[in-house]
């Protein structure tokens, strides 16, 4: 059996869908086709696409930075590959195809030029990880350091893209530092400088965010990488927040390593993420979780992306989510998400007693704000936007709440958070 029909076959809907609506009278309405809506325009369009979505219609999702929600037909062919590859488990092993039922150990060729053409890069600089945390790891574990080598981080990292860093100092000797990232950062060039700040000739690694998790903030990662190569330097993104939310070419970037989850905003399951190395720097990686492929020199993004035993279930998940994703298409979802920022960003502006931290600079955000109101906490907030209209951000430290804004979001549910926001704040 051809691995292609293999995976179309465990990835229908027959099987899935019973059970998956009994599970939730949500899924029981079927979505709407892309046909169906192509005419329609404006928040009719994106009215459309929220039905293809498993929310409930009174209530508004506003986390995507932490975990974005699969569209209705990706949960779908997931639940329906574990139904169909559990049932089918003898017969498929018996044809000797026993491999397809698991991942883990394959090329994903296609998938993963899926993936190249939407952040611009070869499918073989690209592994297939589990998600962002994993792809760090394997660049800080990956590079040979030595002994007094010099690490930057910034002051605003994700654990997942710090930890690996921290231990790697600690283990070989190296020397760890953090760039100040002011808050609010508005100012490309103070990040820049407060970069450059810390460099000296035994800086080896820049590994910084591409977005700030908490605030939203889009470095200017681009002149980064630039600098950094003119002074030998290595440098990974963390982009664990980019896939799906901003225009990407790694090309352009220019950086030598890049990674991300795809649970967020490309709307994958979790436990997919993506590691990009620079085809230039890709041999600097040593294979640190080695199987079959460890010494595969003509792929090296295949050499990476095996690390034993699998769910396929996942993989079918990305491939759908990646297909749902160009059926709208890129720039039109990105465009949506930084419209849906602004328009809360603008929104949140005119209300006396809140402050943005989140950058409003126009170049350095797009779906992720963060703001605080003038005497209330961010769980008293978060509880008042629950309570009042099931409106659902994250709360971010004491004071501040993140909003993550996406393609299921509706301006009318941002006009709600507003009038609340508006409402507490003026009794504070």
């Amino acid at each position: 059996m051809k691995r292609r029909s293999f995976l179309q076959r465990s990835a229908g809907t027959a099987l899935g869908l019973p059970l998956l609506t009994a599970a939730s009278p949500l899924l029981a309405a079927p979505a709407p086709s892309f046909d169906s809506i192509q005419n329609l325009s404006g928040e009719a369009y994106w009215k459309g696409i929220r039905k293809m979505f498993p929310l409930p219609a009174n209530e508004v999702y506003f986390n995507t930075g932490t975990l974005g929600v699969m569209p209705k037909t990706v949960l779908e062919k997931v639940v329906n590959s574990l139904i169909t590859n559990a049932s089918d488990a003898a017969q498929t092993d018996y044809q000797g195809n026993g491999p397809l039922l698991l991942s883990g150990y394959e090329a994903f060729v296609e998938l993963r030029k899926k993936i190249g053409a939407l952040i611009g890069a070869d499918y073989k600089s690209i592994a297939l990880v589990q998600n962002a945390t994993a792809g760090m790891n394997y660049v800080s574990n990956g590079l040979d350091l030595q002994p007094g080598d010099e690490i930057i981080n910034t002051d605003q990292e994700h654990g997942g893209g710090r930890a690996g860093w921290e231990i790697a100092a600690r283990r070989y000797g190296l020397v760890y530092k953090q760039a100040k990232v002011p808050i609010p950062a508005n100012d490309p060039q103070e990040i820049i400088d407060n970069i450059f700040s810390l460099v000296t000739p035994k800086t080896r690694v820049i590994a910084i965010p591409h977005m700030i998790s908490v605030h939203g903030v889009i470095l200017p990662v681009k002149e980064i990488c630039q600098e950094a190569r003119k002074r030998g330097i290595f440098t990974i993104l963390d982009g664990a927040q980019c896939v799906g939310h901003i225009k990407l070419d790694m090309q352009d970037i220019g950086c030598d390593a890049y990674f991300s989850s795809l649970h967020k905003w490309m709307l994958a399951p979790a436990g997919n993420g993506i590691l990009y190395i620079r085809p230039e720097s890709i041999e600097k990686i040593w294979t640190v979780m080695a199987s079959y492929q460890w010494e595969n020199t003509d792929d090296h993004g295949f050499r990476l992306t095996q690390r034993g035993t699998g769910n396929i279930a996942l993989i079918i998940g990305l491939e759908a989510a990646l297909d749902f994703h160009q059926s709208i298409g890129h720039d039109k979802v990105i465009s949506r998400i930084k419209e849906l920022g602004d328009y809360l960003r603008n929104g949140l502006q005119q209300i006396p007693g809140t402050s943005i931290v989140s950058p409003v600079h126009p170049d350095m955000c797009a779906g992720i704000t963060t703001y605080q109101v003038k005497g209330i906490s961010a769980t008293d907030l978060q509880n008042e936007l629950w309570k009042r209209k099931k409106l659902q951000p994250r709360s971010a430290g004491e004071a501040g709440l993140r909003h993550s804004t996406h393609i299921y979001n509706l301006k009318s549910e941002i006009d709600l958070a507003l009038e609340i926001i508006a409402e507490v704040a003026a009794r504070a």
